[in-house]
């Protein structure tokens, strides 16, 4: 068996192949637990979930693996095996749930009833719910195909020797750990780039090649290799046929989770983006909706009732109005709102420059779609291009001390961002971020924060308040409204020095600037809450920077919520 190549050279071709197939198996593990992320919503328990499901999965491939007597013949079929499924997971999963979202209406359409009647019973929830596991269930099925990988590889390196070897299991590992090591920094450098198809099929490919590698060297020791080959064959079409329509077809199957039409989905560097149009007997104007990571972040129907709360509020509190800085805000909304005061300039920092470009932003150099832009520079007024503004494409936890640095000071400062349902979105929610920004406030201004639901998240949104006054802000309030897309909603206003903002508030004697929606009663309504729902403060923690207690305030809630809802 030796004779045609040197031990040398089968080492180092069944150690190259480990290490390419340790590396593709940790990128089928990220590409799993991404996707699972968005369509559980809660990216951190999806990403460690999926991470540890295939961990133990692979431990049972291992000891499963004992199994095959001929290792040659069983690790040829197991690479295409997990070549096919690692392509073609995401898009069976995508498939099932957008099957299990639309069989209601199917049903009622097929035996027409009327439009207002929705089956929503138990079998659908329960069929939906088994959809949204599957992530789960194709990461426990490849985990265990690449926990066979390693004992196999290792019984071919030993019957090619000829003898029992006794850093046989160390040599297999090591190509395995970097092997996977490699995988991680493609899908950091390159995958997280791409759509979550093409980077599925590319990774398949690298195994395809790998198998095939093997394949072509140990044709003679493989049982129905010729079957193999043309198995290889087709799996190398199903590759083109996903590279070229996965995508597409991804888009389509994620479109129908939505009740409208999507006329825009894509996947910036940092999250996934979806706008949807529908018309209304209401409105002489389509409505739009847009959702990040499938969550809803605004609608056109009421936006300007939730960006009105948002800005009048410290922009009254405040004793100029001069210099203006809103942190996230990427839709160019609250700036709109600010740009209708009497600003000398209004700074916005947001992190995804292919957002802001979406919304009109010029000279980022993404490629926008003018059709869907030129909507959204309808709705925003053209406001981040306004000659008074300055757009600043960065991260804001650090822009933040670079600001401090500079020794800049803002008059009114707004903070727009989403909901804290992501770990790397609770260091913006940290005492130690709302202590810098409380530097960078002058000291008779205000600053108001999104502080989401008061009646949803109810320890999250007292959290948020009892953080930034950990931050050292003399006064600090909050206050709500209803926003019919959303519901009941929460702000969190504070002040330095003097007055606390509902006091100042209460003092002016009209709005400065016109609104068709508040007048000062009105906001000052907002102010109150019921009886005793700020009982339980003392309970309720500071979100302190790498505590993470607002996240888990912030999932615990919504998770509950959910549950009542099935229930």
């Amino acid at each position: 068996m030796t004779g045609s190549l040197s031990l040398l050279g089968h080492d180092v071709l069944l150690i190259g192949v480990m290490a390419i197939l340790a590396g593709c198996g940790l990128i089928y593990e990220y590409l799993l637990s991404h996707y699972a992320g968005r369509v559980l919503g809660s990216v951190e328990s999806a990403i460690y979930a999926m991470i540890g499901t295939m961990i133990v999965a692979m431990g049972i491939g291992a000891f499963l693996a004992r199994w095959f007597k001929d290792p040659f013949t069983a690790f040829a079929w197991l690479e295409s095996v997990i070549a096919l499924l690692g392509m073609s997971s995401i898009l069976i999963i995508a498939s099932i749930i957008a099957l299990t979202y639309t069989l209601p209406h199917t049903l009622s359409s097929h035996y027409n009833l009327p439009p207002d009647s929705l089956l929503d019973g138990m079998p659908f929830q329960q069929l939906q719910d088994f959809a949204r596991f599957l992530p789960y269930i194709f990461g426990l099925i490849l985990g265990i195909l690449i926990g066979m990988e390693i004992p196999l590889i290792a019984r071919i390196r030993q019957q090619v020797y000829g003898r029992f070897l006794e850093n046989n299991a160390g040599t297999i590992y090591g190509a395995d750990y970097i092997g996977a090591g490699v995988g991680a920094a493609i899908w950091v450098m390159i995958m997280l780039a791409l759509p979550i198809m093409q980077a599925a099929a590319w990774t398949a490919l690298f195994n395809i090649v790998a198998g095939l590698i093997f394949l072509w060297r140990y044709f003679s020791y493989v049982r129905f290799a010729k079957l193999l080959l043309a198995c290889h064959i087709l799996l190398l079409g199903v590759f083109a046929i996903i590279l070229v329509h996965g995508s597409g077809w991804m888009k389509d199957l994620s479109n129908v989770l939505y009740k409208d039409k999507v006329i825009y989905s894509e996947s910036t560097k940092y999250q996934h983006v979806v706008i949807t149009e529908r018309l209304s007997r209401t409105q002489a104007t389509p409505i739009h909706d847009l959702f990040l990571n499938g969550r809803l972040q605004f609608s056109s129907a009421d936006e300007q009732i939730y960006h009105t709360m948002l800005v009048y509020p410290p922009m009254l509190a405040s004793n100029r109005h001069e210099r203006v800085l809103i942190i996230g805000g990427g839709d160019g909304l609250a700036l709109r709102d600010v740009l209708r005061w009497p600003v000398q300039s209004a700074t916005l920092i947001d992190l995804d420059g292919q957002l802001l470009s979406l919304f009109g932003l010029q000279g980022q150099g993404f490629e926008a779609r003018p059709e869907i832009t030129t909507k959204l520079v309808q709705l925003n007024h053209n406001a981040l291009n306004d000659p008074r503004a300055e757009v600043i494409v960065a991260d804001a936890f650090l822009e933040v001390e670079r600001m401090l640095d500079r020794g800049l000071q803002f008059d009114t400062i707004i903070i727009d961002l989403p909901d804290p349902n992501h770990p790397d979105l609770n260091k913006l929610y940290s005492d130690y971020f709302y202590n810098h920004v409380r530097q960078l406030l002058a000291p008779d201004g205000a600053l108001a924060i999104q502080s989401t639901s008061p009646y949803h998240a109810k320890k999250a949104f007292i959290s948020i308040a009892k953080t930034v006054k950990q931050a050292g802000f003399a006064h600090v309030e909050q206050y709500q409204q209803n926003i019919p897309s959303f519901g009941q909603w929460g702000w969190t206003i504070a002040t330095r020095t003097g007055q606390p903002a509902s006091a100042r508030i209460a003092s002016v004697e009209g709005l400065p600037v016109a609104s068709n929606w508040v007048s000062k009663n009105y906001l000052l309504s907002s102010f109150v809450f019921p009886n005793r729902f700020f009982d339980k403060n003392k309970e309720i923690e500071v979100n302190r920077l790498g505590s993470g207690v607002l996240y888990d305030y912030y999932r615990q809630a919504w998770q509950t919520e959910d549950e009542l809802y099935k229930n």
